[in-house]
């Protein structure tokens, strides 16, 4: 009988603790980490490098065509180009229904400059549901830590998802799927499934007050709900936003994004400060959360 092979993401996890055997072996740590065990990347942060259009780290990009690729329809990679500090956590970024990877293009540099290799993805077809592209960003981040230029600097055991409406329920499909994850931010997520307890990842849910494709009382508010109390989540409203909110930059998405993906990717709690006590402002409608505590 031949025997069934694993998923692509199953495959990743399985390299990653065949690693951490040999090193075992070797007299090594399971996981490759700063001397201090710190995954700290960048200065201290402040409120204003929060919110710059460009963090402490100079980038470059990789585009990577839909024919070097399988499982999603490529996209382009955001990376720092200072490996001195060691190797980054990654996120894979989902464009929502009808969209492509320019709808999500700000987020590349963005984050990336904060200190993340960022790869914001096509899909395999503009109308592909949330579970379909749950798959694609798995298969996004299986690329990118395996077969990519920039593997050698991405650290494959610190990885999340980012996702725009249909997008924003793949991303919960991801976690759903790969437990592993790190960090997940949804954004006005669409999808017609509304428990979300199975997710053992921390997450970050942003909904927007006038959202009439996604209302939040019929998607992001019933998501947030159904999350368990552990690990973290969280739920930001944008006072007075549509359903493209995340579409163009967005200081309040970045600012509280950044501070998301550094604490839970990163495990850096120099940014706690800027998630509990809870975010608050005119650009906010509403913010729940679990107030994450190191």
């Amino acid at each position: 009988m031949t025997a069934t092979p694993p998923p692509p993401h199953r495959g990743r996890r399985t390299l990653i603790a065949l690693a951490a055997m040999l090193g075992l072996l070797a007299g090594g740590s399971p996981v490759a980490r700063a001397a201090d065990d710190s995954f700290q990347r960048g200065p201290d942060p402040t409120d204003e490098s929060l919110a710059a259009p460009l963090g402490p780290f100079d980038i470059a990009r990789d585009v990577v065509p839909r024919s070097a690729v399988d499982g999603f329809g490529g996209g382009t990679i955001y990376y720092p180009t200072d490996t001195s500090e060691g190797t980054f956590g990654a996120v894979a970024v989902s464009p929502g229904y009808t969209g492509d990877q320019s709808s999500m293009a700000w987020y590349g540099p963005r984050l990336a400059s904060q200190g993340f290799v960022v790869f914001t993805i096509d899909t395999l077809t503009p109308t592909d549901q949330p579970d379909s592209r749950g798959r694609q960003l798995l298969a996004a981040l299986d690329h990118l830590t395996a077969d990519s230029a920039v593997r050698d600097r991405v650290d494959a055991d610190r990885l999340g998802v980012v996702g725009h409406s249909m997008g924003g329920g793949g991303s919960l499909e991801a976690v759903v799927a790969d437990p592993d994850l790190r960090a997940a931010i949804p954004l006005t997520p669409w999808h017609t499934r509304k428990d979300w307890s199975g997710v053992r990842t921390p997450t970050l849910i942003i909904g927007a007050e006038r959202d009439s494709v996604a209302p939040v009382r019929s998607h992001a508010e019933p998501f947030y709900e159904s999350l368990p109390g552990e690990p973290d989540k969280a739920y930001l409203e944008l006072a007075g936003a549509g359903h493209l909110a995340p579409n163009t930059a967005n200081t309040t998405i970045a600012k509280t994004g950044i501070a998301w993906l550094k604490r839970f990717l990163d495990e850096d709690t120099r940014y706690e400060r800027f998630l509990c006590p809870p975010p608050s402002g005119p650009e906010i409608a509403e913010y729940r959360d679990t107030c994450p505590i190191g």
